[in-house]
């Protein structure tokens, strides 16, 4: 604990600085249930675009083994030309949102290639959006982690160290006072008597 003045400028600055900590604690616990709520959110929207990229994995499996044929799914046959995202808000935390992306497909000669490529060419598409978005919702969940560790800090702060010391401060810079003042009315009533005893 900070020394202190013992003062009624310092006394009404500890009332001040109370009185603020008192406003802003019910906002910051706010915010810190808001980004709970949130990345509770985002982890459900992670594990379902894991589970869906698992269901397009399982239908994979049933012709996996055609990728194997020789200059068929070669690589470089799809990629990603760009990735869109849009700057989104919650609670003050600024946030990647996924929009989409965009893919270019080498081009490839419809006669000689097998009729199950243009199927498994949308399949890792798919794939890839589920990939790329869940990659973007992961940057969110950390940016909101990051958030709420240092609002639970904040919250932490104000609650167990701000506002007790504060309270504190009052109490003694109080007790300090009203015993100046008692000791004043003591040494007024004792030099009143001193007077009385010097007038007579």
């Amino acid at each position: 604990m900070a020394k202190i003045k013992l003062t009624k400028n310092e006394l009404k600055k500890q009332k001040d600085e109370l009185k603020m900590y008192r406003r802003y604690l019910p906002t910051l616990m706010l915010k810190k249930q808001q980004l709970q709520m949130e990345i509770r959110t985002t982890e459900a929207r992670i594990r379902e675009l894991r589970a869906e990229k698992e269901r397009v994995d399982e239908s994979f499996k049933s012709w996996i083994a055609v990728f194997g044929e020789k200059n068929v799914f070669v690589p470089g046959l799809l990629k990603v030309t760009e990735l869109r995202t849009a700057s989104g808000n919650i609670a003050g935390v600024e946030i990647p949102v996924f929009k989409g992306a965009d893919f270019e497909v080498a081009s490839y000669d419809l006669v000689k290639t097998p009729l199950w490529l243009d199927a498994a060419v949308d399949n890792v598409r798919k794939v890839l959006l589920l990939d790329l978005e869940a990659s973007t919702l992961e940057e969110q969940r950390r940016r909101l982690e990051r958030e709420l560790r240092t609002t639970t800090q904040r919250v932490n702060l104000f609650e167990k160290i701000k506002i007790p010391e504060a309270r504190a401060n009052i109490k003694k810079i109080g007790v300090y006072l009203g015993d100046q003042q008692t000791a004043a009315v003591v040494r007024g009533k004792i030099a009143k008597r001193g007077m009385e005893k010097a007038a007579t």
